[in-house]
């Protein structure tokens, strides 16, 4: 059985708080090697359908070379190649999360097209996606055609900055999809989940991977965080245009879309 008295103490829950990046990173370097079993336990599987349905909402834009924010363990990059892009970029401030998603991407043979790197969604180590020098078109620039997170942003230190610095690296027009939970509203799904959430998930997830404090802060920040129209208002506030959400399975996810201004 995991050794709960080693675990990291969670970090803090809200949309801007100090020292948070470090604490988070320690957590998910903590949990990473039972976190896509996680997953699929705690969702019922259902979060890879949740997944898919992110990647279709680029689908439109045909994007040739996609970032993949708070990429974990990479299932989301590497979903992404269905859209056949050049390059999916995925970026985590976790190394030991990546080291799961880089055994991924070398066992399909990806390596080329999936390229993961660590670094804090905050200060993103990528180009600005405008077209600066003379003469140069949209098509020119260096920045991406579309970014993708799921179930990351809620960890950010700022989440505003985190998603204007998101926008900053997109080309002109492109979207960002973000996947995260939220707060069923109707009964009797309501209930069940606040109960489930409170009570199953955290008990099971310390018992997978020795880390309660971690699972307690997954359901709190989840608790806690902005969602529908507040969520969009955020996006609004990093500069996007154009926001919009879906609910997903009751509302216990929802995806958001908005556009880096043309």
């Amino acid at each position: 059985m995991p050794d709960l008295s080693t675990a990291p103490a969670p970090p803090p829950v809200g949309d801007r708080q100090t020292g948070k990046r470090v604490a988070v990173e320690r957590m998910f370097d903590s949990i990473a090697a039972r976190y896509d079993l996680l997953n699929r336990v705690l969702s019922f599987g259902i979060d890879r359908i949740w997944r898919r349905r992110a990647i279709g909402w680029i689908a439109a834009e045909r994007p040739r070379r996609i970032l993949d924010v708070a990429t974990g363990t990479a299932d989301l990059a590497i979903d992404a190649l269905r859209l056949d892009p050049e390059q999916v970029v995925g970026v985590d401030i976790s190394d030991g999360m990546l080291a799961r998603g880089r055994i991924k991407v070398a066992r399909r043979g990806e390596a080329s097209r999936v390229v993961l790197q660590q670094c804090d969604a905050e200060h993103l180590p990528f180009a600005d996606g405008v077209a600066a020098r003379a003469g140069a078109t949209v098509d020119d620039a260096p920045g991406f055609d579309a970014a993708l997170a799921a179930f990351g942003v809620r960890n950010f230190e700022n989440l505003v900055a985190g998603m204007a610095e998101i926008r900053r690296v997109l080309r002109p027009g492109a979207p960002l999809v973000v996947l995260e939970f939220s707060q069923p509203t109707q009964a009797p799904f309501k209930q069940f989940y606040e109960w489930y959430s409170r009570t199953v998930l955290p008990r099971v997830g310390a018992g997978i991977s020795g880390n309660r404090g971690a699972y307690e802060y997954l359901q709190a920040s989840a608790a806690v965080f902005p969602s529908g129209e507040a969520f969009l208002d955020r996006m609004r506030a990093a500069g996007f245009e154009r926001a919009e959400s879906r609910p997903l399975t009751f509302g216990v996810a929802t995806l958001y879309k908005a556009y880096r201004p043309s």
